[in-house]
């Protein structure tokens, strides 16, 4: 055990002193017997001892003897001079073996201490301003635990250079581990593996020099952010009495030490930083962070916005809203953003992380992550409580989805809404889930304005240097209740008559540099007045302030813009590309490289693909896919697919990945194409973290198809705060527009009800003001042109896609080459190749995915040539115009069928009943409505057993087609 690559004291705090015994026993007899670092201690022991200036007592010691008595040098004669002209006198005999371990078993003592106090310091630190917390000081932070008496608190103990200290005192260590590690600042990082984080850390936390300083102006800079923190809120508070604003009324301090991020982030090489944060506090984050126009809040105060009907958007309120700006440090630009972000707790994070993500990407910076910096602001009992928090510190090591660490900053108010932190939560504080990623924490009182800058400094310089996560979390409090209106009282009497009898920060840190003489009343009534005076100003601006147009198309998003109403634009994009191309896709996606050993099995589907680009014919789902990615790419466009088996794909059908079955190293046929660049990522098991990252990243980047594929599309439930929230209301919300794509596996097989349906009729129901596209694609071809219309029109919307998995096999779900190419586009709806001509189509049975191909080979066992079948290919925006030019050629129609799998109450029959009548009337003809043809109303999307599946299928599809459903049930009994 030796300790060259660690701090003495961690390992000393593991050991026995009977250890130490026989390894000095070692020593003596053989010095190179032993470890070469605990050879050098033991040397260093032995030679203080004996080069002190005393006179060393007599050797050996008995065994009733107090050693560390030997080695106080206050219990020691000082050496006698020799006589002058005489000789000098013999020099003392060196110190025993058992003085030696003693000595030694006193130091280990004293490094168990260090260690103590590096593990449990923080539970004695002074964190709360209100002094509410019942955390009593540990006993095993006390002299008497380690062995020390009351008679050994002067006496020297041996360190060896452990905090910068050869030898100190018990009294004079227990003062300096007292100072660096509970006073103001609580520090918990010994749950970190890595040595060398631990060093950085102890070498910025230990020592007698490690008292938090800063310079007279900047004290005056961090005093002056938290007046001017402070009297934001207060003038709000005046001007809107009782309006909501979620003030930061008592955690002032995180403002300063938010201008720490950028100022010491800008320094160290950081050019963009993407915020993320609730309501707490937002609106001063804004204004006095993000300097955000203090006219435009009070503009929004007074029933304005800056997303009304004038620039588009339904808007949302003040304290959702986001923004961006460039501040200025010591010469050093650094752009910001503030994501926008619903009511849901910490449901920004993953959009925040995805966003850097992108960025990093294409800026290039996937090695370091220096130049773009996440920083998310959390509350407390949202930081414990919310699960997502946990899914996306879980991204921090992840290939394809770290930033290099995030700057998580804890407004730890000691409350939620009305629920007190021992009902909140079963640990000691907020931040404890973050141990699970081996993050260091800052514990740090709210009151103590220079105590939060510093940690904020010093985790700026962990993430810069060791690109991990890090959290502050800042002990304060919440001055009101949890909305300016809520009366606190009621449920925290007490919390809340020690918080008005509590003077702000401003007023703390304001006595305390009056004090140290930096600053006097007078400066600090001028600040106030400046501040105001400026406030008053623009709340007068405010009320004449008209908002811009939106700049929701700028920086990477220039050259797109919001759908025009052109028809050409919208729908009629050309998506097909030159022979050459497709052939040249061909062989890059069947070519095996030398030195790639191949499954057997995927050699067998290598095989089949390049049969298919030879014969021109049987283009399967896949390989339709593999030539849309493939063909974006060589166009310059980037392809992000995301999921939990996307690599391989769920149903073993993709195989975007090709795994060397001899030494497990990656093949991606994809990455062989020039220009674009590519990922296909198996995802951590999440969904509703992993899409918000994968919604960030298309935030952030419209050049890039970006695609989460959910293992099956029931499990996008998980994800339900993400589709609501953001995919499906953020562009009328917040006025940014996103081109996400979700791949959702869809369809009845007699697989349960949790492997049957993606849950069509939600998204259907969120569908409104072309906020999305819906599709539901049968052939390869046109999932094809699906995934290149995404990319190749000039404006982005979410698409919602419900995938096959029967499908993917299908005999009949098959193109042919020149489907890819030439001026080939997505049709948004399809007819059968075996339809009936017009003029003979008596009954028309519309539907959706595969239950299409089901009723193809019904109609076609029964001989039936008076029903035809139409493909909706995309339920929204709803295919009107195609689907009434379709109606219009039937002029002997008599019967129109909408046919499905899902239950009456599920599916898109709700949705498309209005739509299709509509139509029905714009043709006229004698048929006004559709009938409805599928699975009764259920509270379960499917049945579990395979039998009873069968029989509804072939009911529903027997009813659709007219034919008896009696008989069809009997024969589907008798196979």
């Amino acid at each position: 055990m030796g300790f060259e690559t660690q701090d003495f004291a961690d390992v000393a705090g593991s050991v026995s002193p009977a250890f130490i015994e026989t390894l000095y026993a070692r020593f003596k007899a053989s010095p190179d017997s032993v470890e070469s670092s605990w050879r050098a201690w033991f040397e260093g022991l032995e030679g203080s001892t004996e080069g002190a200036s005393w006179q060393q007592p007599n050797w050996p010691l008995s065994a009733t003897d107090d050693l560390t008595a030997a080695l106080d040098p206050t219990q020691m004669e000082p050496a006698p001079k020799p006589a002058k002209g005489g000789a000098p006198k013999p020099a003392a005999p060196a110190p025993s073996q058992d003085a030696i371990i003693r000595a030694a078993s006193d130091s280990i003592r004293a490094m168990m201490l260090i260690r103590t106090y590096r593990v449990r310091g923080h539970l004695a630190a002074n964190l709360d301003p209100l002094g509410l917390s019942k955390h009593e000081r540990p006993d095993d932070l006390s002299t008497e635990y380690h062995g020390f008496s009351d008679a050994d608190i002067d006496r020297p103990i041996y360190l060896g250079g452990t905090m910068g200290l050869q030898w100190t005192t018990v009294r004079e260590l227990v003062d300096t581990l007292r100072a660096n590690y509970c006073g103001n600042v609580g520090l918990e990082y010994m749950h970190i593996a890595d040595v060398e984080e631990r060093r950085f850390l102890q070498e910025r936390m230990e020592g007698k020099d490690k008292a938090i300083e800063f310079t007279p102006l900047g004290k005056k800079a961090i005093l002056n952010k938290v007046i001017e923190a402070e009297q934001w809120e207060k003038f709000c508070g005046k001007k809107y009495v009782g309006t909501k604003r979620f003030g930061l009324d008592g955690g002032e301090s995180m403002i300063p030490a938010l201008e720490s991020v950028i100022k010491y982030g800008g320094a160290m090489g950081v050019n963009e930083i993407v915020f993320g944060m609730a309501h707490r506090g937002r609106l001063n984050v804004l204004t006095n962070v993000m300097a955000k126009p203090f006219r435009i809040i009070f503009h929004e105060f007074g029933g304005g916005s800056d997303n009304p009907d004038d620039v588009a958007g339904s808007g949302d309120v003040k304290y959702h809203l986001g923004t961006s700006t460039d501040r200025e440090f010591d010469g050093i630009s650094v752009h910001m953003s503030l994501v926008a972000n619903p009511s849901h707790l910490e449901a920004e994070d993953p959009v925040v992380l995805g966003k850097v993500r992108a960025i990093q990407t294409i800026a290039g910076d996937l090695e370091e992550h220096s130049r773009s910096l996440p920083v998310l602001i959390h509350g407390d009992a949202a930081f414990a409580g919310q699960g997502i928090v946990w899914e996306c510190l879980g991204f921090s090591g992840i290939r394809g989805y770290n930033t290099g660490g995030c700057v998580h900053f804890v407004i730890n108010n000691q409350i939620g809404f009305t629920t007190s932190p021992q009902f909140a939560r079963s640990s000691p504080y907020p931040s404890d889930v973050a141990k699970g990623v081996q993050a260091p924490i800052f514990h740090v009182n709210g009151d103590d304005p220079e105590a939060v800058t510093f940690a904020t400094k010093m985790a700026i310089e962990y993430r810069q240097k060791f690109h991990r996560d890090v959290v502050i979390d800042m002990w304060c409090y919440r001055r009101f209740g949890h909305n300016e209106g809520d009366e606190p009282s009621f449920t925290q009497p007490l919390m809340y008559d020690r918080i008005r009898a509590h003077p702000p920060v401003s007023e703390i840190y304001g006595k305390k540099l009056t004090e140290q003489g930096v600053v006097d009343r007078a400066w600090i009534d001028d600040n106030i007045k400046q501040f105001t005076t400026l406030l008053e100003g623009e709340f007068e601006a405010g009320a004449a302030y008209k908002p811009n147009k939106a700049d929701w198309f700028a920086g990477r998003w220039s050259g797109l813009h919001a759908p025009a109403d052109s028809e050409t634009e919208r729908r009629g994009v050309i998506t097909g590309i030159e022979p050459k191309l497709f052939d040249s896709l061909g062989r890059t996606l069947t070519t095996i490289p030398a030195g790639l050993t191949v499954h057997k099995t995927l050699n067998r589907v290598l095989d089949a693909k390049r049969e298919m680009f030879k014969s021109g014919a049987n283009f399967d789902w896949a390989t339709g896919e593999a030539l849309a990615f493939g063909s974006l790419l060589s166009e310059g466009y980037g392809v992000r697919l995301s999921g939990q088996d996307s690599g391989r794909g769920t149903f073993s059908q993709r195989h975007a990945v090709w795994v060397d079955q001899t030494d497990e190293h990656k093949y991606l046929p994809l990455a062989q194409i020039e220009h674009g660049t590519v990922e296909v990522l198996d995802s951590p098991l999440s969904e509703y973290g992993v899409l918000g990252f994968e919604y960030g990243y298309a935030l952030a980047d419209p050049k890039t198809l970006v695609l989460w594929e959910a293992q099956f599309g029931d499990f996008m439930n998980g994800a339900q705060i993400m589709i609501d929230q953001f995919i499906a209301s953020g562009e009328a919300k917040w006025l940014r527009a996103n081109g996400l794509v979700m791949l959702l596996p869809h369809g009845y097989e007699g697989q349960g009800p949790e492997h049957s349906s993606a849950r069509p009729e939600r998204f259907l129901q969120l569908c409104a003001q072309d906020n999305m596209q819906v599709a539901n694609c049968t052939t390869p071809a046109n999932y094809y042109h699906l995934l290149r219309r995404q990319m190749h029109r000039p404006f982005r919307k979410p698409l919602i896609v419900f995938t096959p998995k029967s499908l993917l096999r299908h005999k009949l779900a098959v193109s042919k080459a020149a489907d890819f190419q030439g001026e080939s586009h997505f049709m948004r709806i399809l007819s059968d190749p075996a339809a009936p001509a017009d003029a003979d189509v008596r009954r028309l049975v519309l539907c959706t995915g595969k239950v299409a191909y089901d009723l193809i080979e019904a109609r076609d066992a029964a001989g039936d040539t008076n029903t035809a079948i139409v493909r909706l290919e995309q339920l929204y925006p709803f295919p009107g115009e195609p689907l009434v030019a379709r109606l219009e050629r039937m002029t002997h129609l008599e019967t129109v069928v909408w046919a499905q799998e899902e239950p009456k109450n599920n599916g898109a029959w709700s949705f498309v009943d209005p739509f299709i009548e509509d139509a029905l009337a714009t043709v006229g003809g004698s048929v006004s409505r559709a009938k409805y043809a599928g699975r009764a109303a259920s509270a379960s999307p499917a049945t579990g057993l395979m039998k009873r599946h069968q029989m509804e299928q072939a009911a529903l599809v027997a009813d659709a087609l007219g034919h008896s459903v009696r008989e069809e049930i009997r024969r589907t009994r008798k196979v």
